[in-house]
């Protein structure tokens, strides 16, 4: 509802169905109701234990926005609001470190968007990426919100999620080597604190690079399939290692399952050369 997402976009953000989430929401504006909750600001006694609603709110709200390369479609706005945000609840808990570590990240994140698409209009993958072409200054504040959070805690989830961007963002050139086998490492980490399906595509794209795409494959089709029916990036992370594997048949279909979802005009001209390449190969 604060974000103004569609009971679709909820349901894909958090990998369960659209009905479902719908359910879930209905008895949630009841209970709203019954209740008489009314919406408010609340005081700072209440923010510890809102806290964990509120930074998954943001989440989900910049992962909408980052999802779309281009930065053109409905929900690009969240990107600028996003840095806003954080900037802001940082200076209201300014020793919180889960709330410094996600203002890191979307800083790392946004600092890469001049990068993300080519002179096409297409989606640059991450390890293609020219690093001169990103925004220093906003990795220069990313580090500053970095370093204030790992003065203050130890490796939680958002610690991580922070520290994989950092690396990335270590790149000075295309010339230096993705730091795969240190993200494989920290995603290690970080799946047996939050082991959760995002966590576990987004390692088996490191694995793939350090350990090959029959392991890293095996870790995909070790997950919940139907639960991810939804999801672009697991069909998408598929095709990529199914292609890799010569399994051009079944690429084929994952790439076409991953165009179905509909993609960001960048992701969609991505997935379709890939799929090209494919066929002429």
């Amino acid at each position: 509802m604060v974000c103004g997402l569609s009971t679709e976009e909820v349901a894909r953000a958090f990998l369960v169905s659209q009905t479902t989430l719908a359910q879930r929401l209905v008895r949630a504006k009841r209970k709203i109701a019954e209740a008489g909750v009314s919406f408010e600001v609340p005081g700072p006694e209440h923010w510890a234990e809102r806290l964990a609603a509120v930074l998954s709110t943001l989440e989900v709200a910049y992962a909408k926005a980052h999802e779309d390369a281009a930065g053109s479609g409905r929900h690009a706005g969240f990107a600028r609001e996003m840095l806003e945000v954080t900037a802001l609840l940082s200076e209201m808990l300014p020793d919180e470190a889960e709330v410094l570590a996600l203002a890191a990240t979307i800083r790392f994140a946004e600092a890469r968007r001049p990068a993300r698409i080519d002179g096409e209009g297409v989606m640059v993958p991450l390890a293609e990426q020219d690093p001169s072409l990103w925004a220093k200054p906003l990795i220069e504040e990313a580090r500053r919100y970095c370093g204030r959070a790992l003065g203050i805690s130890g490796p939680g989830p958002r610690i991580l999620q922070m520290m994989i961007h950092a690396l990335w963002c270590g790149r000075k050139s295309l010339a230096d080597p993705p730091p795969w086998k240190a993200v494989l490492a920290a995603y290690d980490i970080l799946v047996e604190l939050r082991d959760d399906a995002i966590i576990r595509i987004n390692r088996a794209v490191a694995l793939a690079e350090v350990k090959g795409a029959e392991e890293a494959l095996a870790e995909l089709d070790g997950l919940d399939a139907e639960a991810l029916s939804d999801f672009l990036p697991f069909h998408a992370a598929r095709a990529d290692l199914l292609a890799r594997q010569g399994r051009a048949h079944a690429a084929l279909e994952a790439y076409h399952r991953a165009l179905a979802l509909s993609p960001g005009e960048a992701e969609r001209r991505f997935l379709e050369r890939r799929r090209e390449m494919l066929v002429a190969s």
